[in-house]
């Protein structure tokens, strides 16, 4: 390619110096020889009266009036032609007349790609393009670059046809008529495709509104879940203001951009619209970041979903030491599930399937699902990422576990969706729930636990299951006992995850403390707090008792309606009838099931003053209906309670052909120190071969073995319990 010579400026020569001009001495002017000579010819009225003797005002013809002339040399860059050759892409000088130099020749050409984003003024006059033949004339063919920029290349039609790929040079553009001018490619290598991108400025999700409707936006942001439905392809992009739906249309039922995968940072760009009465973006384009641009973004990310996830400042519902030196956990508790919400996780809470895990669950519900909704403007938002499941077993059972990371695991590959956060609630501590929380742990799964049961021993403030759990609230922990209950510890974390929910929820904690027999200054407490709300204790002991009564029937269904009526949280008037109804047939069932136990009933005082009663419920109660074994037990023993005086202690055991269900009066603890989780684990080094299992509080729980040495743990426990000092 020739262009001026850089050294001469395309003079040819160089200028090496100066001499005095010989022609006029140096004087600059002309002789009044040359003056004559110059003005021969010329009249007397254009000479201007010049006077030839004494005047010398015109300029050296030779030095033009400078009294110097320059010294010349030839140029030996461009050997006095005043051009050179040079290389059309590094522009370095060749020698002989090719229009690359070495380098150069091997270098691949930049075809440009653009994206669907692109229009008209992102294109470049001299740069190359790939594009689609989308017309075919006599005076050339139409280029369609992508869907908003296309142009004509004016040349014959021959060898060209509709949908052809073709490489062109833009080579004029017209934009006031909205046209541009295509010229073809000769390529003289190899060449590289690169994507052309738009120059568009970031949108931050929480800023997309009905507003933005119709316009071309550009987010960036991480890939939460992926779902390929009958048509699109739906991305769930988060960043860190919000969450938003990407759909990215191909064929229908086929994935689009099968390189992108969830947990990966992209850039979306596309059209706003609404479907279905939410706001997506109809997608143009999904490209993963680099590694170097995902670091920043993650950070951003991450740095934006911390800091919304950070509970607020909220006060305890009661005084109370415990619940003081237990408010760093709970704050950490509130904190991980306000952050499984605004990442993107769904949230797995489960709970016993007792009124004082019921209310635990149902505040926790209450707290999260406004979140998520707001968050999410879906209306299916908590039923995609929030369930509540209850657990019959104080404890988390394999069962449970197993059912959960199938469910995970399947909505992981299905649907794309990330792996949940559990909350279990009025489980989680035991050395029972071990291998469940192993189980999903392995997975990488985050887990929540807040409960009140017997942890083991309690180590600098840790006990055996912290291995396995993320964050543990239990008042063993900090020196407290059982009688805080899980329905008021999860309520006051509820609380701190959303405090809008504090009204409502507030008399759930008396509940719970009614309906687990819960005996101490903070179970006081929260019971005036339900006071304060209008229920007094004869309610609080109706409602706890129709929940454990509707629970026996829903199985491991949640019953979110059924349960928010009974706990007087929707409707005051369908409250007040259901409430009467289940009561009725709750006092029915308990006495029928009493009319056949009683009589069976195995009472003898110890010679250590406790008083031990013994039922075969296996035998002697109803089966298979309200109320179950275990409630059945306490049904028995708050009889005897009743009969003989809260300070006795007593001791209840009903037992099966495997299990054993125990209560005992808080007066056992007191006097004797009586804790039923040592006395299980000192029957199980007794006899090992029964493979005794089992747990609770030091003054409810159950208790498993071998059927075939029932007798032999029965009395062993007896033993235990007559040799309490």
């Amino acid at each position: 390619m020739n262009k001026a010579c850089i050294k001469c400026k395309g003079k040819g020569y160089l200028i090496q110096g100066h001499n005095e001009c010989k022609a006029c001495n140096g004087t600059g002017y002309a002789s009044a020889e040359d003056v004559k000579s110059h003005f021969k010819g010329v009249s007397n009225n254009s000479r201007q009266r010049f006077d030839l003797e004494e005047d010398h005002d015109v300029p050296c013809e030779a030095c033009t009036g400078k009294g110097e002339i320059e010294i010349h040399e030839t140029c030996v860059i461009c050997d006095g032609k005043g051009e050179i050759n040079v290389c059309r892409d590094c522009g370095i000088v060749l020698e002989d007349k090719s229009d690359y130099c070495s380098k150069c020749k091997d270098k691949k050409e930049i075809i440009y790609v653009l994206q669907p984003a692109c229009e008209m003024s992102d294109l470049e006059v001299g740069s190359m393009y790939k594009g689609k033949i989308t017309r075919v004339e006599k005076y050339g063919v139409f280029v369609s670059l992508n869907n908003q920029v296309w142009g004509l290349m004016r040349t014959g039609a021959t060898g060209h046809s509709v949908g052809d790929e073709i490489f062109v040079r833009v080579a004029e553009l017209k934009p006031q008529r909205r046209e541009v001018d295509l010229g073809p490619v000769n390529l003289k290598g190899e060449y590289e495709l690169v994507k052309l991108k738009k120059n568009l400025a970031r949108t931050l999700i929480g800023d997309i509104t009905t507003k933005t409707l119709g316009k071309t936006i550009r987010i960036v942001g991480e890939v939460i879940q992926i779902q390929q439905t009958s048509g699109p392809t739906i991305f769930t992009i988060s960043d860190e203001t919000s969450t938003t739906w990407a759909a990215a249309f191909d064929e229908p039922g086929i994935r689009v951009y099968p390189d992108i995968n969830m947990g990966d940072i992209v850039e979306v760009m596309g059209e706003v619209n609404q479907h279905g009465g939410k706001i997506q973006i109809e997608s143009e384009s999904v490209e993963g970041l680099s590694d170097e641009e995902s670091v920043e973004i993650r950070k951003l990310i991450d740095g934006a979903i911390d800091e919304k996830a950070e509970p607020e400042n909220t006060d305890l519902l009661i005084e109370s030491e415990t619940l003081k030196k237990l408010r760093p956990k709970m704050i950490k508790a509130a904190k991980t599930i306000r952050r499984a919400i605004f990442d993107g996780r769904s949230i797995l809470v489960r709970h016993h399937a007792d009124a004082d895990g019921i209310c635990a669950g149902v505040a926790m519900e209450k707290a999260v699902i406004p979140l998520l909704i707001e968050l999410n403007q879906n209306s299916d938002a908590e039923y995609h990422y929030f369930k509540r499941a209850p657990s019959k077993a104080p404890f988390y059972e394999i069962e449970d576990v197993v059912k959960d990371l199938s469910f995970a695991l399947e909505d992981l590959q299905r649907h794309g969706q990330k792996l949940p956060l559990i909350v279990l609630l009025d489980n989680g501590s035991t050395e029972e729930d071990i291998l469940a929380l192993m189980k999903a742990k392995i997975y990488g799964i985050e887990i929540v636990v807040i409960d009140h049961h017997f942890p083991g021993e309690v180590i600098d403030g840790r006990v055996e299951v912290d291995e396995y759990v993320d964050v543990h609230v239990n008042p063993y922990l900090v020196g407290g006992d059982s009688q805080i209950t899980a329905g008021a510890l999860s309520v006051e974390v509820a609380k701190m995850v959303n405090p809008d929910v504090t009204d409502k929820v507030l008399h759930l904690p008396g509940i719970a403390a009614v309906g687990d027999h819960a005996r101490s200054d903070e179970a006081s407490q929260y019971i005036k707090l339900a006071e304060s709300k209008g229920y007094n204790l004869e309610d609080l002991e109706k409602i706890g008792q129709c929940i454990d009564f509707e629970a026996f029937y829903l199985r491991f269904m949640n019953g979110r309606g059924i349960i928010d009526t009974i706990l007087d949280l929707e409707n005051k008037d369908k409250h007040e009838k259901l409430l009467e109804a289940l009561y009725k047939e709750f006092n029915k069932r308990v006495a029928t099931q009493l009319r056949a136990a009683l009589p069976n009933l195995k009472s003898q005082e110890l010679a250590n003053g406790v008083l031990f009663n013994v039922l075969d419920v296996e035998k002697y109660s109803h089966r298979f209906t309200f109320p179950a074994p275990g409630k059945t037990c306490g049904f028995v023993h708050d009889s005897m309670v009743q009969k003989h005086g809260k300070e006795r202690p007593i001791i209840t055991l009903a037992y099966g052909p495997d299990f054993g269900v125990i209560r005992a009066t808080d007066a056992v603890n007191e006097k004797f120190g009586f804790n039923l989780n040592e006395v299980i684990l000192k029957l199980n080094d007794a006899i090992p071969e029964a493979g005794i299992d089992g747990g609770g509080h030091e003054c409810a729980g159950s208790l498993k073995y071998l059927e075939g040495l029932s007798k032999e743990v029965l009395e062993a426990f007896a033993e235990e319990v007559a040799n309490l000092k």
